[in-house]
């Protein structure tokens, strides 16, 4: 997901109480610095402000933020030289997500059990189709080539 020019997430949300990795490619990367940190915060007021040191790859800065509760996410990064990219004075400040929470409760009151239920039989439905798919395409050929040999166990081969 790309939010500015020079800025990319792995996600196409922010998302509350969720991780995101963050990829950096603007000014402080295009000047060759050596060292960038990411400088951020939450909601208007920069609630739990933190500083991590990003990682230097071919594909820019990059860190993995863990986001925790508030309206915004914002953020600047600074280098080792204690130069600063934060977008003008205006600081980098996207919106998050509040954790869906629709399975959870509904009007106050929990899910139904029955619902539950069907989900988990639906799930476990789709894992043996896969593995039944998936045992068609391995064994199959191998059947109709002839080339498909039972093991042997020990009790097999005393006869």
């Amino acid at each position: 997901m790309e939010l500015t020019k020079n800025i990319f997430f792995n996600t196409d949300k922010l998302v509350e109480n969720s991780k995101v990795k963050i990829s950096y490619i603007g000014e402080l990367f295009k000047n060759a610095s050596e060292e960038v940190t990411i400088h951020y915060g939450f909601g208007n007021t920069w609630d739990n402000v933190t500083d991590i040191k990003m990682e230097k790859t071919e594909l820019g800065f990059q860190a993995e933020i863990n986001l925790l509760e508030g309206e915004t996410f914002n953020f600047c990064f600074k280098n080792g030289n204690d130069v600063w990219d934060n977008n003008n004075g205006q600081n980098y400040i996207f919106p998050l997500e509040k954790v869906p929470t629709e399975l959870l409760v509904l009007d106050d009151e929990p899910v139904a059990l029955g619902n539950a239920r069907k989900l988990r039989r639906s799930y476990l439905w789709s894992k043996k189709i896969r593995l039944a798919v998936y045992k068609i395409i391995t064994y199959l050929p191998k059947i109709i080539s002839g080339n498909y040999r039972k093991k042997l166990t020990s009790a097999d081969t005393n006869e």
